[in-house]
C-alpha cells in the first residue's frame, strides 16, 4: 500500500495534532511489515512551506519525505477551492490512500481519500478560530467530509457529532483513538508541585474560566496562602491570549500563576513529574491528549464534563461543569486536599491509561486505509 499523510502539523512545534501525526506516522512504520505483503506499507509524509524544510527525526528514518518549496497558504487555498493541483502530480508519485490531518481532503486522481475530524468546535464557535480555519473549515469542511472515502476521529464523541452535523454514515467513520506515551508512572508525588494546565491558550480552553476558579480558590484560603500551590499555564499563547496574560501581571494572580510556553516534546514528561494534579476546564476536546499523558505518570485530574473529556477520564478524575468557576475550585481544593481521593485518582488513572495504545492507533489507521481503498474500488472510481 502507497500512502501519505500531511505531516505539516508537526513540521515545527508539535502541540496536540502534530504530535497526533509524529506518533501515527512512527507506529504506523513499526506496525509495516515489507515481509508480509499484507502489512507492507510504503509511507510518504508531506511538507509544503516556502520557509520551513522538512527534516525527519531518526525515528522516522523509513518514511519517505516530501518537501515541496510552495507557500502553505497558497497550496491549502488550491486544494482547498480549486482541489488542484492533485497528490500524484504535485508529489510526482502514484498513491493508494492520501491522508489529510484535518478536515479537508488532500486531493487526488485515484488515490482513497481521508480526512482526519479532531473536533467540529470551529463549526460552532468559527469566532474562536482564525485565519484559514476560520475561512474555509465551517463552509467547506461538510461536503469534504461527504466526499470522503473514510473519516478518522479520535473519540466516539466526535464521530457522534460528525454524524450527526454532517450526515455522515456511521460505517464510513473509524474512531482511532491516540495512545498514551511510553513513560513509567512516577513512584513519588511531589507535596510541593504545581498545578498544572496544558495547552494551546485559546478561547475554548477556557483559560479565563481557570483563572476566575484560581482567584476564587485563593479568596476562600486568603488566611492559609501557602496551601495553594502555583498554577502554570503550559503551551503557546494564541492570539486571543493577552488579556489573560495581562491578568497573570495584577493581583491577585501575580505571583501566583506563571505562563512558561510551549512545551517541546522531549520536556513533557518533566513538566508532568512536577505536578500535583492536571486542570483540563476546556469547553471542547475532541480528545485530550494531556488528560492520557497525565493519567500515564498518574498524575491526578479534574476536567470539564465537555466533549470527550468523560470518554478519556473515566472515573479517573473530578469532572466539573466548566461553565461553574466555583465548582472548578471546588474541585481543584478536593484533589489538593484529600489524599485517598489524590492516591484513588493516580490509581485508577494508570489502569485506564494503559488501554490507550499507539500501536493499536496504527492498526485502527492502517485497517481504515484498506477500507477507504476498497470503497473507491466499489464504487468504480479506481
Amino acid at each position: 500500500m502507497r500512502a501519505v499523510i500531511d505531516y505539516r502539523p508537526a513540521l515545527r512545534e508539535r502541540s496536540g495534532v502534530g504530535e497526533y501525526v509524529y506518533e501515527l506516522v512512527r507506529a504506523l512504520l513499526r506496525q509495516s511489515s515489507p515481509a508480509e505483503p499484507a502489512r507492507a506499507l510504503d509511507l510518504s509524509v508531506f511538507s509544503s512551506s516556502w520557509k520551513h524544510r522538512l527534516t525527519l527525526p531518526p525515528q522516522l528514518a523509513r518514511a519517505r519525505p516530501i518537501d515541496c518549496r510552495v507557500p502553505g497558504r497558497l497550496l491549502n487555498f488550491a486544494w482547498h477551492r480549486l482541489e488542484w493541483p492533485k497528490a500524484e502530480t504535485l508529489m510526482r508519485r502514484p498513491f493508494d490512500v492520501t491522508h489529510s490531518l484535518h478536515p479537508l481532503l488532500l486531493p487526488a486522481r485515484a488515490a482513497a481519500q481521508i480526512v482526519t475530524i479532531h473536533d467540529l468546535n470551529f463549526m460552532a464557535h468559527p469566532e474562536r478560530t482564525r485565519a484559514e480555519i476560520r475561512r474555509d473549515y465551517p463552509s467547506l469542511a461538510p461536503a469534504h467530509a461527504l466526499r470522503a472515502d473514510r473519516i478518522i476521529v479520535p473519540s466516539a464523541f466526535t464521530a457522534r457529532e460528525v454524524e450527526r452535523q454532517f450526515g455522515v454514515p456511521a460505517e464510513k467513520i473509524a474512531v482511532c483513538a491516540p495512545g498514551a506515551p511510553d513513560w513509567t508512572p512516577r513512584t513519588l508525588v511531589p507535596t510541593n508541585g504545581y498545578v498544572l494546565f496544558f495547552g494551546t491558550l485559546e478561547p475554548r480552553k477556557n483559560v479565563g474560566g481557570l483563572l476566575d476558579a484560581w482567584e476564587r480558590l485563593l479568596a476562600r484560603r486568603a488566611e492559609r496562602e501557602d496551601d495553594i500551590p502555583e498554577l502554570v499555564l503550559a503551551g503557546k499563547a494564541g492570539p486571543e491570549s493577552q488579556p489573560w496574560l495581562d491578568r497573570l501581571a495584577r493581583a491577585p494572580l501575580q505571583g501566583r500563576v506563571r505562563h512558561i510556553g510551549y512545551v517541546d516534546p522531549s520536556n513533557r514528561q518533566g513538566l508532568y513529574d512536577g505536578a500535583r494534579l492536571l486542570v483540563q476546564p476546556s469547553f471542547e476536546e475532541g480528545f485530550g491528549i494531556p488528560v492520557l499523558e497525565a493519567m500515564t505518570r498518574g498524575v491526578p485530574v479534574v476536567a470539564a464534563n465537555r466533549g470527550a473529556l468523560p470518554e478519556v477520564l473515566g472515573d479517573a478524575g473530578l469532572l466539573v461543569d466548566p461553565d461553574r468557576p466555583d465548582d472548578l475550585a471546588s474541585a481543584i481544593w478536593r484533589m489538593l486536599s484529600d489524599g485517598d481521593l489524590v492516591a484513588a485518582a493516580a490509581s485508577k488513572g494508570i489502569q485506564r491509561a494503559a488501554r490507550f495504545s499507539w500501536d493499536a492507533t496504527a492498526r485502527q489507521v492502517f485497517q481504515a486505509y484498506e477500507q477507504a481503498i476498497d470503497h473507491r474500488r466499489r464504487c468504480g472510481l479506481v
